[in-house]
């Protein structure tokens, strides 16, 4: 069952794989990774040509396994023919039974020396294996160190745009636009706040008057 770290792990690998894919051919990473995809076909190929060695290597022992019993009936036939006093078909049996010595010996060796070759085969596959998934972890390390300067590019820019006088200039010219706002609306609430303390005390008073 994958995990959540092994998932976590492919979508960045995928992540950073398109990202470099859209970059520049001669992109370093980007030349690792045409590299990498070259080296797993080659060790695909090998895989494939073990795979034909192990076929090649069980069809020598199923020959050597009917050579073996054609040689040992030859042999018992041989025997056979020479108690019966029949020695032409003695001299047959004995003559064919040569051959399948001979064949089997010839199929012995080559037995050998195709099991040999597939030990070692197998050997430098497991080799080209541990490589490949040394490389496949090397460029992962890489990828992350890119990233990671990109990330500190795009953190920098930011603190340097903020430290550069241009993000206090730009609070400072919203600070006065809202200060400017705050004059132009307060002085009318303050005449309409008087023009109506006004109105209130001449109302009253007229009221004083007509009362008299």
């Amino acid at each position: 069952m994958t995990t959540l770290f092994e998932k976590i792990k492919n979508i960045i690998k995928e992540d950073l794989q398109v990202g470099m894919e859209k970059k520049d051919d001669t992109h370093p990473i980007a030349l690792l990774n045409k590299y990498l995809r070259e080296s797993e076909e080659e060790t695909n190929k090998v895989a494939k040509l073990i795979e034909r060695q192990h076929m090649l290597k069980e069809e020598f022992q199923r020959e050597l396994t009917q050579v073996e019993e054609m040689l040992a009936k030859r042999n018992k036939q041989a025997e056979i023919a020479l108690k019966a006093n029949e020695m032409t078909l003695h001299e047959t049996a004995k003559h064919e039974e040569a051959l399948y010595q001979a064949q089997a010996e010839r199929l012995k060796e080559a037995y050998q020396q195709t099991s040999v070759q597939l030990e070692d085969l197998e050997k430098k596959h497991r080799e080209m294996q541990m490589k490949l998934k040394d490389m496949h972890i090397k460029r992962l390390e890489l990828m992350g160190r890119e990233n990671a300067i990109q990330v500190n590019k795009k953190v920098n820019s930011v603190l340097d745009h903020s430290t550069d006088g241009k993000a206090s200039s730009r609070f400072e010219d919203t600070q006065r636009y809202m200060d400017q706002l705050e004059t132009n609306t307060n002085p009318g609430f303050d005449r309409n706040s008087f023009d109506a303390k006004i109105a209130q005390l001449e109302k009253e008073l007229n009221e004083k008057n007509n009362n008299k």
